[in-house]
């Protein structure tokens, strides 16, 4: 089994339009169209806050035909302005070429003035920035430092990174212990790798009493959100009979969600399965507690 990679850094989804403009501008009518108008009104005035909401809009089609262009326009003047949550959605612009030229080092910089500022997601994609060499030389102490302030704050992927952070030694000595510790706080907040990675812990006894039926119950949580490699790792419990009883044709279906889902090592399995019963059906082969017996 294999441990997952780091996600990539991530759009910023902003707070729901209506809650924006409640709290950040002032009162308006309900009506959709007289809010356009009143978001518009005061971007234009130089509003940064209400910059950043058009930017929003153009960059999911709320209200507006979606634009990506038209996003980076109103992300940079709110950017510029000194608005965190522009400044990470004109990161993550630069960083998928989304209304412009993809470009690591802008991405890196607008992540940078998010994150001083203390925007949580900011400080999660600069930790990835460093840890990869992207936009910057790579540094995995400075990585770990912008990890570590994100998830002080709750931010589920970056306590995953830093659970991988230990689990690999990345410019830290290993110590499953962090790295238990770390995978918790975001499995325990739904982050299904994390989730299959304490399964994975569990499985092999790395920082913990080995213990199937734990890493069982991790698996299935990140297999309900349609993690590939937590449905493989069931399948492969299912088909080795670990901490649960063998069960071939539940092996295979789970082989197959994790192939459905892109991961080629179930589709393997999946295959070689349904090799071995086409063959077994022929040489009236069985299995018993794993172990294969001929007629």
């Amino acid at each position: 089994m294999r441990l997952r990679k780091l996600q990539m850094p991530f759009i910023h989804q902003a707070k729901v339009l209506v809650l924006l403009l409640a709290i950040t501008l002032p009162a308006v009518a309900s009506d959709s169209a007289i809010n356009l108008a009143t978001v518009q009104t005061l971007a234009e005035q130089g509003n940064s806050k209400a910059q950043n909401i058009l930017g929003v809009m153009y960059y999911q089609g709320r209200d507006l035909p979606k634009d990506y262009a038209k996003a980076f326009e109103w992300y940079q003047k709110a950017a510029d302005q000194g608005n965190a949550d522009a400044q990470l959605s004109l990161g993550s612009m630069y960083y998928y070429a989304k209304g412009t030229a993809k470009n690591y080092a802008k991405a890196f910089e607008w992540y940078q003035k998010s994150a001083i500022q203390g925007d949580a997601g900011a400080q999660y994609n600069l930790g990835f920035m460093y840890l990869n060499g992207k936009g910057t030389r790579q540094d995995y102490a400075t990585a770990r430092k912008w990890f570590y302030k994100s998830a002080d704050q709750g931010h589920a992927e970056a306590q995953h990174s830093l659970g991988m952070t230990y689990l690999k030694g990345r410019g830290v000595p290993q110590d499953y212990d962090k790295a238990i510790k770390w995978f918790e706080e975001a499995a325990n907040q739904g982050h299904a790798t994390a989730q299959n990675n304490l399964g994975v812990m569990y499985k092999n006894g790395d920082g913990v009493p080995k213990d199937y039926e734990k890493a069982l119950e991790w698996y299935r949580k990140a297999a309900d959100q349609n993690s590939p490699w937590a449905q493989f790792n069931l399948g492969q419990a299912y088909e080795l009979g670990l901490g649960i009883r063998q069960d071939k044709a539940q092996s295979k279906e789970w082989y197959g969600k994790a192939c459905d889902n892109g991961n080629q090592s179930g589709c393997d399995k999946y295959r070689q399965l349904n090799n071995d019963q086409d063959h077994s059906n022929s040489r009236g082969r069985v299995f018993i507690n794993g172990v294969e017996y001929i007629n």
